[in-house]
């Protein structure tokens, strides 16, 4: 598919693990480190119901594209900026994936069908305070803030996460630093039925957290 471009914008190419994302400087570029996240989805998805996995906050795609690709489950792709959302169905359909996948341009507040679950999510909200977004100008806000302490958007996706996680299913959450996890975890306490269950740490670059239901026994 042609994704219409502004004056002055041009698509570039990354090499994501196996697959060829393309994007612009309207979303957020693609971080190599993140590929992380997916190979830790895809090594959950042994561990899990069957069934599609769902990605929230997907921007152009490629950790939920990835995750597909090598859990071999459909997928489910969020995001609320339509721009992204163009980049994750050219991307699909570039990946040859276009079949497996569905790209909803929605809030991640107001994504899920009635009914609808999942046994396996990826969440990737912007994480970076509000007061310091101006640290990365080449980055586009949508994509990075999130708001006063970083978890504005994080919460709605936990938020969603209870709503339509398996009793026996597990998030890989991506943050920005370790406190950002317990913070989050501490708000989630009383709140939700969900829980952290590790945190796997990434330098300076982020952190990932997988989010369980309490008590839920997985194989391994």
């Amino acid at each position: 598919m042609q994704i219409s471009q502004p004056s002055g914008s041009s698509t570039r190419q990354l090499a994501f693990g196996s697959l060829s994302i393309a994007y612009d400087d309207r979303v957020l570029e693609p971080r190599p480190w993140t590929a992380a996240q997916s190979a830790w989805a895809a090594d959950l998805a042994h561990d899990v119901p069957p069934g599609p996995l769902l990605e929230l906050c997907s921007g152009a795609g490629h950790i939920g594209l990835l995750a597909v690709e090598t859990s071999g489950r459909n997928g489910v792709l969020v995001d609320i900026d339509p721009v992204a959302c163009d980049f994750a169905r050219a991307n699909a359909a570039v990946a040859g994936l276009a079949d497996l996948v569905e790209v909803r341009e929605r809030p991640v507040d107001d994504c899920l069908a009635v009914g609808e679950r999942f046994a396996l999510v990826i969440a990737d909200p912007p994480w970076v305070p509000a007061s310091q977004t101006g640290r990365f100008p080449e980055d586009p806000l949508l994509a990075i803030d999130g708001g006063g302490d970083g978890l504005d958007l994080a919460r709605d996706c936990v938020t969603t996460i209870d709503r339509c996680l398996h009793p026996q299913g597990a998030a890989v959450l991506q943050l920005g630093t370790v406190g950002q996890v317990d913070d989050l975890g501490e708000w989630m306490a009383g709140r939700l039925d969900l829980a952290t269950t590790e945190v796997r740490m990434f330098g300076d670059r982020g952190v990932l957290a997988v989010l369980r239901r309490p008590g839920a026994q997985l194989p391994g």
